[in-house]
């Protein structure tokens, strides 16, 4: 298996295929896993609860303007 895949798995896209819903969809993901690894940080220490909000929170404005940019319809 390859390091990258391993590291970065992405799941299947289920819902209706559409160009924006599948870059969302791999968005999506990449926020989640990324949201993973601040909280594993942050539970081991390795960064302080507020670096993690404020990750996070940046990660979230990103995800929100991608959702905004892409016209992701229901």
């Amino acid at each position: 298996m390859k390091l990258n895949k391993f590291l970065y798995p992405q799941s299947r896209y289920y819902g209706a295929v559409k160009p924006e819903n599948l870059v969302f969809n791999a968005n999506l993901q990449e926020f989640a896993q990324r949201v993973g690894y601040i909280a594993n940080l942050e539970t081991a220490e390795k960064i302080s609860p507020q670096k993690a909000h404020q990750d996070i929170s940046e990660l979230w404005e990103g995800l929100k303007n991608s959702y905004h940019q892409l016209g992701v319809q229901n």
